[in-house]
């Protein structure tokens, strides 16, 4: 059993605090590690019920914060729904995924988890100006 760790980065400098959980397996696709993540971040949104949803990308009916997306009136996120939404935004590089120093440019490359790797999650931000 190994921890799979996140970060979130962005084009600007901005860099989040890190965080993951277990897992058995020492391979998974890409599509699936963004999968579980997006799960994982759903889950514990319901389980706080915070408010301000914090996640991989921004749901429907919200509005971004300094902190993730404000929901304008409390619901329940759909997991399966915002994983669809990732998998878009990646098709359309709304976010790169760093394997260690390595990019992952394909849903279904099968990726090796090795103990310790980060999984850097580079959200691209539009230039101002350009």
């Amino acid at each position: 059993m190994g921890r799979l760790t996140f970060v979130d980065e962005t084009t600007a400098g901005e860099r989040a605090e890190a965080w993951g959980f277990e897992i058995t397996e020492e391979r998974l696709t890409l599509r699936e590690v963004i999968r579980r993540r997006v799960f994982q971040e759903v889950a514990e949104y319901h389980a706080a019920s915070p408010g301000v949803f914090r996640g991989l990308v921004q749901p429907t009916d919200t509005e971004r914060t300094l902190n993730g997306y404000a929901l304008k009136t409390p619901r329940w996120i759909d997991p399966e729904r915002q994983f669809e939404r990732a998998v878009e935004a990646f098709g359309r590089n709304g976010f790169l995924v760093l394997i260690g120093d390595r990019q992952v440019e394909d849903l279904d490359e099968e990726i090796e988890l090795r103990l310790g790797v980060e999984v850097t999650f580079l959200k691209l931000v539009p230039l101002v100006g350009g």
